[in-house]
């Protein structure tokens, strides 16, 4: 899929996190900037998420923008699919693997 607008979901409240994601220009793949209390113990593992769900979408190019603020895998999983789904204004949700 290809980003075609920028989106966001979530929010700046506790234990949530706010996805940016904006169209990449190129061929430079996905690019995450973070910003969360919590990133010296696990920006690692928030931007693996983020990665590995844009790559379950099937976004190859995007610039996404995360501020983090206590969110579970899940969350960040949930906002980041919203996000990237919103950003290509597509429908087609794929939820899990078959």
């Amino acid at each position: 899929m290809i980003v075609k607008k920028v989106a966001t979901a979530g929010t700046l409240e506790s234990s949530d996190i706010l996805i940016t994601v904006e169209k990449e220009e190129g061929d430079n793949g996905i690019r995450i900037h973070l910003e969360s209390p919590v990133k010296k113990q696990f920006g690692d593992q928030i931007k693996q998420v983020i990665r590995d769900t844009a790559e379950f979408v099937g976004v190859k190019n995007a610039k996404i923008t995360a501020i983090d603020k206590g969110a579970l895998d899940c969350v960040i999983k949930a906002r980041t699919s919203t996000a990237l789904y919103r950003a290509c204004d597509s429908t087609s949700y794929i939820w899990e693997k078959k």
